[in-house]
Parts: C-alpha cells; structure tokens; sequence
C-alpha cells in the first residue's frame, strides 16, 4: 500500500487520488482502497511498535503502507492497515500492560546508557593510546561525540565499536577539524566543503602529529 506523493486515478473507477491518498497497486494498476477491497481498514501510523505488532496479529487483514522519501531514494514504512476491532482489542492490551512496559522499557533504556558509557570510556582510552598528546577531557570530549547512539558518526559503525584505529583516527581528525581550525568559519563564507578540508588539512596534520607525542 503507498501513500502516495503525486496525484493519481484508480483505474477501475475513475476516483481522483490526491497526495496524501493511499494507493493499492494490483500488477501496474493503481487501485482505491475502494476498488482493493481494503476500505474497510483503519490507518495505524508506525510508532508504538507494540501496539502495531497486536494489531497486526488480531487483524485477519492487514497491509504495510510506505511512502518514496526522496531524499533517501527510497520507500520508507509509515504505518499499517489493520481492521478497527483488531485495533481495538490491540489498544485495550496495551493499557492492561502499560506499566510493566514502561518498567521494562525503562530498564532497557538504563542498560543502553550504561553500554554507551562503557563504549565511550574506552573509546578514549584508545584515543589516548593512539594520541598520548591529546588531553584527556578533549579525548573523553571526542568519544563522547562520536559515540552517541543514533548520531550515524564514525564511533557507532562497527569498526568504530570494535575500536579499530582507522576509526578512531576519523573521529579524531573530525574534532580537531571542527575544534582547531577554521574549517566552520571557511563554510560560513561559502567555500566548498572539499575545498575548506584542503585548506585546513596542514592544520589538522599539526595537531596530530603534535598529539603523537607523550607531554614531556
């Protein structure tokens, strides 16, 4: 089921699809909900993962709606049609068990904080390892950033969890670029991104080869 961005005509009963509309594709016939024999489903956005995974269940009927996202090329899930009374019966199981949930959820979320905590301690540790120049607080600084989960940076690839130097070494340069440089000032005046890297690129080589060295 697609969630359609363009407009758009069933081709069984003429009716105009809007964007915003849902579009069923029967081989390469857009249909109307109507038209798919699946009006008489309810639209359920994705977000509450436990309540979609009962209502799905409880549904004898039920079917995926996604969208295009353009900017990542590609169709990205944004709910589900499921019938009411599976709805229903969803929606009552989950307020039955809300508060053991939320417990349980709230339990997982301390041991998630506790894992990134870990993660980046020795994150810096390494960092230190590799740099012993580099102060602690701006090496405890860099892990901290990189390893933030979700942030999609360096320290949250596998190579970078897994403490491999070529990682880490790219979370360092990245800091040092932002920190030590005047690579953001070059970006407010407009210079390319590639071209502003180059510019500070001796700048950033000073600094690591300056926390190479063990302080004196």
């Amino acid at each position: 089921m697609f969630d359609i961005l363009r407009d758009s005509k069933c081709t069984d009963c003429g009716k105009e699809l809007l964007g915003g509309d849902f579009l069923f594709m029967e081989g390469e016939r857009p249909l109307c909900l109507t038209c798919a024999d699946l009006d008489h489903l309810v639209y359920l956005p994705r977000g509450d993962t436990a309540l979609t995974r009962r209502a799905r269940k409880h549904s004898a009927l039920s079917a995926v709606v996604v969208r295009f996202s353009r900017a990542r090329k590609r169709y990205e899930r944004q709910g589900v049609l499921v019938e009411e009374s599976a709805l229903e019966q969803a929606e009552a199981e989950c307020l039955a068990d809300a508060e053991q949930r939320n417990v349980r959820r709230e339990r997982a979320d301390i041991y998630r904080d506790k894992q990134d905590q870990v993660l980046a301690m020795r994150m810096a540790e390494s960092i230190r390892q590799m740099f012993p120049g580099c102060p602690p607080e701006e090496a405890r600084s860099i892990a901290a950033r990189t390893s933030v989960r979700g942030s999609g940076r360096v320290g949250r690839t596998a190579s970078g969890r897994a403490l491999e130097e070529e990682a880490l070494r790219a979370a360092v340069v990245a800091s040092i670029r932002h920190r030590h440089t005047k690579y953001d000032r070059l970006l407010m005046k407009g210079l390319d991104r590639m071209d502003a890297r180059d510019t500070v690129r001796d700048d950033i080589d000073r600094v690591l080869e300056s926390w190479r060295r063990a302080p004196g």
